[in-house]
C-alpha cells in the first residue's frame, strides 16, 4: 500500500482516484499532481515505483496544504469567524446552517434531532 502525504491509498484504484484520500486533494489538485510527474492517471496506485511515490510526495510537500495542517488551518478560521462574532461565526456557535440554507424546514443535519416543544392544544375561547 503507497503511502502519500501519510495516508495509505488504496492499492487495486486507479492513482487519479487514489490521491483524492489524502484530505486536501481533489480531482482537479490530483490531475495536476500527476500532469507535473508524467504518470498515467489509469496507472493503479499499486504500479507506482518508489520513484513515483517519492516525486508525488515531493510536489504535494512542496505546493499543497493537506491533512493536518489543513484541518488545522480550518478550524482557525472557523475559531476566528466565533471570536470576532460575525453573522457565520454565529451560526457555528449555534450549530445552525452558515451557507444561508433554511431552517424552518429540513437542517436536521445541522440541528440534530427534533426536540418536541409542548404547544397549545385546542383553546378555547
Amino acid at each position: 500500500m503507497p503511502r502519500i502525504a501519510g495516508v495509505d491509498i488504496p492499492d487495486r484504484k486507479a492513482i487519479r482516484y487514489a490521491l483524492r484520500y489524502v484530505h486536501g486533494i481533489g480531482p482537479k489538485f490530483a490531475d495536476d499532481i500527476l500532469a507535473e510527474v508524467g504518470i498515467e492517471p489509469s496507472t493503479k496506485a499499486s504500479d507506482l515505483t518508489d520513484q513515483q511515490v517519492s516525486q508525488i510526495n515531493s510536489i504535494i510537500d512542496g505546493g499543497f496544504i493537506v491533512e493536518g495542517a489543513l484541518r488545522r488551518q480550518v478550524g482557525q478560521n472557523i475559531q476566528r469567524m466565533r471570536d470576532i462574532r460575525c453573522y457565520r461565526g454565529e451560526r457555528h456557535r449555534r450549530g445552525l446552517p452558515v451557507r444561508g440554507q433554511r431552517t424552518r424546514c429540513n437542517a436536521r443535519t445541522r440541528k440534530g434531532r427534533k426536540k418536541t416543544v409542548a404547544g397549545k392544544k385546542g383553546v378555547k375561547g
